[in-house]
């Protein structure tokens, strides 16, 4: 296994530590070097972090950063050896075009649109707590956010109603907020594009469903009922901190619903029952699926991240696999033993170029008449 030269890893806005660190870390492991693009609204983060590598720790010169917008990331893409990118599934694809151009190897994980799938048996207050963290946390800036959930009719009154008493409780903007600011007044005006068309369209926000007044850019945390599957809200990602509710009457509705998307980077089950909960989440069409909790798997080191669909290519971590994916495998075959004459080579003994097809017809022949018996 040889490492590639150079990595070059494009990272997103929404979580600048992690996320560029957790491909640098097993790249750098694998004994590449590493060139990381941040994203252009949050490049002071890494700028430190590859600061202290030098100054601090003294390293070695083998992590960097190019700071910049899209034209440095296609100048990243035209000149390292391997691209790990993780944004949204437009660029994803333009990454992957361009690096095609060199037939340059990518990764890539890409966006969501996670459903929560709440089974009959499900412990709903927990499920409810899951559900308010998993679409809310990082104003629900985070890829594998609780993006839409299933709820059986038989618990959808109790869950939507214990999912609203937590929202409620949740405190916004200011030291210590439960809900920090959207990134910018672009991302603002897509979640409430998606809260302000399902109302339209027969929705009710029983909480939120607006911008908060003052400074900043900030977003009443919503939980949005009455909605369908046709709803942009359900359809698109949403990216901001927002839930869609929607009542299914069994475990097949809510698959069905939870397949019919063009995304597929993770998902989360809830029940009591654990054979029909492993059940359920072998039917989802995702890279991933928690059952009675969320996202936990982007913290299980040891099994492999990735998305199927729009959400991605490849994947990262999974143990060793983690590392060999920044390198190139290399056969090296050495003949040991080497006979007087070679029957197939050139200028071989006539006899034995006349002799070898007889004897392996022979031998496949034998083969077959043992498979026969």
């Amino acid at each position: 296994w040889r490492p590639y030269p150079v990595v070059g890893i494009i990272s997103p806005w929404n979580y600048p530590v992690f996320l560029p660190l957790i491909d640098a870390i097993p790249a750098l492991a694998a004994g590449c070097s590493v060139l990381i693009k941040p994203s252009e609204l949050t490049p002071l983060t890494l700028q430190a972090i590859v600061q202290g590598w030098r100054e601090e720790l003294a390293a070695p010169g083998v992590i960097d950063i190019a700071i910049g917008g899209q034209q440095v990331g296609e100048a990243l893409i035209d000149n390292v050896d391997f691209v790990q990118f993780t944004g949204s599934s437009r660029t994803g694809s333009a990454v992957m075009a361009r690096a095609a151009g060199r037939l340059t190897p990518v990764s890539l994980e890409l966006g969501g649109k996670d459903p929560m799938l709440v089974l009959a048996d499900a412990d709903v207050k927990r499920a409810a707590r899951g559900a308010v963290w998993g679409a809310m946390f990082n104003a629900g800036q985070t890829c594998v956010s609780v993006e839409r959930a299933y709820v059986h009719e038989r618990v959808f009154d109790s869950f939507v109603s214990e999912v609203v008493n937590q929202v409620e409780k949740l405190t916004t903007a200011g030291t210590g907020a439960d809900i920090g600011a959207m990134i910018s007044e672009a991302q603002l005006a897509v979640v409430d594009n998606h809260v302000q068309e399902a109302i339209a369209d027969g929705a009710r926000a029983l909480t939120g469903g607006r911008r908060l007044p003052g400074p900043g850019t900030y977003y009443a945390p919503t939980v949005l009922v009455g909605v369908r599957q046709e709803m942009t809200c359900m359809q698109e990602e949403t990216f901001g901190p927002t839930l869609p509710i929607m009542m299914v009457r069994d475990d097949a509705e809510a698959v069905s619903l939870a397949n019919d998307s063009p995304y597929g980077l993770s998902a989360s089950v809830w029940s009591r029952n654990s054979t029909n909960a492993r059940r359920v989440a072998q039917q989802l069409d995702c890279g991933a699926v928690n059952i009675n909790d969320v996202f936990v798997n982007m913290f299980s080191y040891t099994a492999p991240q990735g998305g199927w669909k729009l959400s991605g290519v490849g994947s990262r971590l999974g143990g060793a696999a983690g590392l060999l994916k920044f390198c190139r495998s290399e056969s090296i075959v050495h003949t040991m033993i080497t006979p007087r004459s070679e029957p197939n080579w050139y200028g071989s003994a006539a006899a034995l170029q006349r002799w070898t097809p007889a004897l392996l017809g022979a031998l496949a022949r034998f083969r077959l008449r043992r498979l026969g018996k």
